[in-house]
């Protein structure tokens, strides 16, 4: 059975059902094809169940400090995680099944679930059905990707998937990879009440950081009894009796770690070896991801690639804004491009670190004369209220053009406080036009331009 369309959309993520909405408002006749869980990475294993449980982590963490705030709670405090999860599941439920139900409902959109598989340029099969259309845009996303390891097939893993099924608190919760995914997860299950030893490659966590960034994320960890092994420079597994034992071969401590359970957060996959791609003759990277020029075409005309598939950003708001420049190029006549993006994003633990541009590391690379200032949350009035201290704020600009280059905020609120900062470099405005803004009191945003007051230029 053959069926023609306007339009083919495959993969149900944060672009491909947006897009699917303009496209249909502007009177074409859509396919939208979804092999698994509506909604993608973020509403089913990503943002929405990890944060949700991140909530319930900071609950319980919080529950045991609030002696501190003069709040008496019975210890110990106890963690129901059936109920943790079914929390966590719900909350992932509720808006797959709101996705599903609006592209169910949009007049013009013919929603099909299968596995979609390139046949041509504009040929596309799920099941008994080809599909054909002169526009295709790929969102298929990505996964864990679980790397050939010494004895990595003759253990038992979890990835940043299968990890959101425990219905019990591991007792030894080792990590493999010390950067975004594993470091959430590894602060959430000390906090309900694991031993975790977080190991990494590396001789830092989250080594795209700059090195104070990631000392004081170590720092934050370790104060909360999580074991952390950097410079593991020989991982590898085997069985154990006690769950699995973890060759470390660091240049201090044990060389062997032992948990009952371990997690592998070493890294992304895309979704792309299966989607027979090079019949369709869409060239992609060594790694998988599909190649894409600043629009987010392919090299094959009438197809574009959309989200943590084309390499272009490993995040929620990037595939959306994909979505946003995709849509706006071909339905609006705008000019836009994904190189035009300020890099954003968060590691959400507790205390949160936003970023924005360039770290002080990068912009040193750029040779331009710079300005830094830096300020510990001791000295922001909002954490010591709070009780929530630990980090810092940080923002780089051009000492000539006066320009804010970037910023890390690693303190309470700082995922959100970042964006004042963003808001600003979006604009292309220079930092003085924020130093003279009168922010409110008392919150963390209000020492933004404090913090800009102090720029000096680095030694």
């Amino acid at each position: 059975m053959s069926s023609d369309y306007d339009a083919i959309v495959i993969g149900a993520g944060q672009a491909g059902p947006s897009l699917a909405g303009r496209l249909t408002a502007a009177g074409m006749k859509v396919a939208i094809v979804e092999r698994h869980l509506f909604g993608g990475t973020c509403v089913n294993t990503g943002c929405m169940p990890t944060k949700t449980l991140v909530a319930s982590a900071y609950a319980a963490h919080l529950a045991r400090r609030s002696a501190e705030y003069g709040v008496a709670i019975e210890a110990p405090v106890g963690i129901d995680m059936k109920r943790v999860r079914a929390r966590a599941d719900t909350v992932s439920t509720n808006a797959r099944e709101g996705v599903e139900k609006w592209l169910r409902g949009i007049d013009g959109v013919t929603v099909i679930q299968g596995h979609a598989r390139f046949e041509g340029p504009g040929v596309v099969r799920v099941g008994e059905s080809v599909l054909k259309a002169p526009r295709i845009f790929i969102n298929v996303g990505g996964r864990a990707n679980v790397p050939d390891m010494p004895g990595v097939g003759t253990v038992d893993y979890l990835t940043n998937t299968s990890i959101l099924k425990l219905q019990t608190v591991p007792r030894h919760l080792v990590v493999v990879g010390g950067s975004y995914i594993g470091l959430e997860f590894a602060q959430m299950y000390r906090r309900f009440g694991a031993e975790v030893t977080v190991v990494e490659m590396a001789p830092r966590l989250i080594a795209r950081e700059d090195e104070d960034v990631s000392e004081a994320v170590r720092d934050i960890l370790s104060d909360e009894g999580i074991a952390v092994r950097t410079s593991a420079t020989c991982i590898g597994f085997k069985p154990h009796a006690d769950g699995v034992a973890v060759n470390v071969d660091c240049t201090s401590g044990e060389p062997v770690v032992v948990g009952s359970h371990v997690l592998l957060a070493v890294g992304r996959r895309p979704n792309t070896d299966d989607l027979g791609l090079d019949k369709a003759g869409v060239a992609v990277d060594s790694r998988g991801y599909i190649e894409v020029d600043d629009g987010l075409s392919t090299n094959v005309p009438g197809i574009w690639a959309m989200g943590d598939c084309n390499g272009r950003g490993a995040f929620t708001h990037t595939a959306y804004n994909d979505y946003e420049i995709v849509a706006a190029n071909l339905l609006d006549g705008d000019d836009r491009r994904v190189s035009d993006r300020i890099s954003a994003y968060a590691l959400y633990i507790d205390p949160p670190l936003g970023r924005v541009g360039l770290s002080e590391t990068e912009a040193k690379q750029t040779g331009h004369k710079l300005l830094v200032s830096k300020r510990p949350m001791t000295r922001v009035g909002r954490a010591v209220e709070k009780g929530e201290t630990k980090g810092f704020m940080k923002v780089i600009a051009d000492a000539e053009t006066k320009e804010i280059l970037g910023a890390a905020i690693l303190g309470v609120s700082g995922d959100e406080t970042i964006h004042g900062i963003l808001d600003m470099m979006n604009a292309g405005v220079t930092y003085p036009v924020l130093q003279w803004a009168v922010p409110i009191h008392p919150t963390v945003s209000e020492l933004i331009p404090t913090v800009l007051g102090d720029l000096k230029p680095i030694a």
